[in-house]
């Protein structure tokens, strides 16, 4: 039963954490060929200015602005994992 933890800054919809939450599930049971079922994902989301790059605090922005896909239908620059 694989346990994934993700760390996101705060700021995001409920939205987009279960649509988060459904793609690594997804990713899981495709990759590790497991059931959805025996997925389990924790979320903690980082307050602004709780996480630091090189000792300096990180703040979410007022609102993340939705980023249009790119031409392989991925929208944050990294190739699908069934691509690599």
């Amino acid at each position: 039963m694989p346990i994934i933890q993700i760390n996101i800054m705060e700021g995001r919809t409920e939205a987009q954490k279960q649509a988060l939450m459904r793609e690594v599930t997804r990713a899981a049971v495709d990759t590790l060929g497991v059931r959805p079922e025996a997925v389990r994902i924790i979320v903690q989301e980082i307050r602004s200015g709780h996480f630091a790059v090189a000792g300096e605090p990180k703040h979410a922005e007022a609102g993340p602005e939705p980023r249009a896909a790119a031409p392989n239908g991925q929208s944050n620059g990294h190739a699908a994992a069934g691509a690599l």
